[in-house]
């Protein structure tokens, strides 16, 4: 599954149980409303639990919040998932030969490094709350 896909699965676990709660707290209810397999759910629910987002019993239906949705940022949300992943790679093999090639992974790092540390930022800054209320409070956006 891509990080993207992942991610925002995680958000949609997280909103779903800060605004409906017990309503829509088991997978297959969470995958019903995100549109995916309940195995899906299940594994990046797993995830969540694992970075102390969620609970979850062995056995049991359900998954509650373990914080308030208020002390969830996106930022904790998306290091719970993607907990080594970089928002940009740099392909495997320039030629070091070329001019181009020889200086193109340290320039893309640099560049590369903003561009994450940026996002990490803006992430930081927006709770699950506020997906929360934009979700019930906020007009529909269609597409």
């Amino acid at each position: 599954m891509r990080a993207a896909n992942r991610f925002a699965i995680a958000v949609h676990i997280l909103t779903l149980l800060g605004a409906l709660g017990d309503e829509h707290n088991t997978s297959e209810a969470m995958a019903a409303s995100i549109g995916v397999n309940p195995v899906i759910v299940r594994n990046v629910t797993g995830m969540l639990r694992r970075a102390d987002l969620v609970i979850t019993q062995q056995g049991v239906a359900g998954t509650t919040l373990a914080h308030n949705t208020a002390d969830i940022s996106l930022l904790d949300v998306y290091r719970a998932v993607e907990p080594d992943a970089a928002l940009f790679s740099i392909h495997a093999c320039p030629n070091p030969k070329c001019p181009v090639g020889a200086k193109i992974e340290d320039t893309l790092e640099h560049h590369f490094a903003e561009a994450q540390k940026a996002m990490e930022d803006r992430l930081a800054e927006i709770s699950v709350a506020q997906v929360v209320t934009d979700i019930l409070e906020g007009p529909c956006k269609t597409r």
